[in-house]
């Protein structure tokens, strides 16, 4: 087992002998999907913790947009709900990082891969990502991409 996911069950038997219901069905929710993504594919395996992070990092992105669509749709609770489950995720997520830093890392890994053109759009974005490794949504990464090569 690894060591993210031992992290989440014993703090998710804490949360519950704290009688604290959002960590908690926030860490079963977290919990069953790294368990999902264990048994994907022929045969069942550990994942390891690079996995379970990008599994974590995927369910505090549908948190953040159910919170948005929420928001949008006016119901307030709701969203208000999944914006509390998305800071329980965070907090075992790494760092994310700022507008400046994000743009000196991207800058520094088309700089050294040598990325011109939209024609090198797809290369470009696999060096970034690499550079970026995790501390940002790729959305993001695309984005700043796009805006340094010209697009």
């Amino acid at each position: 087992m690894s060591t993210l996911k031992d992290r989440l069950t014993a703090d998710m038997r804490s949360a519950l002998k704290a009688r604290d219901e959002l960590t908690t069905s926030t860490l079963r929710m977290a919990l069953a999907a790294v368990g999902t993504a264990e048994v994907a594919g022929k045969a069942k395996r550990e994942l390891t913790d690079d996995e379970v992070l990008a599994v974590l990092t995927k369910e505090a992105k549908k948190r953040r947009e159910a919170a948005t669509a929420f928001a949008d749709a006016g119901r307030v609770e709701q969203a208000a709900k999944e914006t509390a489950e998305g800071e329980v995720l965070d907090r075992y997520l790494p760092k994310q990082l700022s507008d400046a830093e994000l743009t000196e890392l991207v800058a520094g890994a088309l700089a050294a891969g040598g990325f011109t053109g939209k024609a090198q759009m797809g290369p470009a974005m696999k060096a970034a990502q690499s550079a970026v490794a995790g501390q940002a949504e790729g959305g993001r990464v695309a984005a700043e991409v796009r805006r340094q090569l010209g697009l």
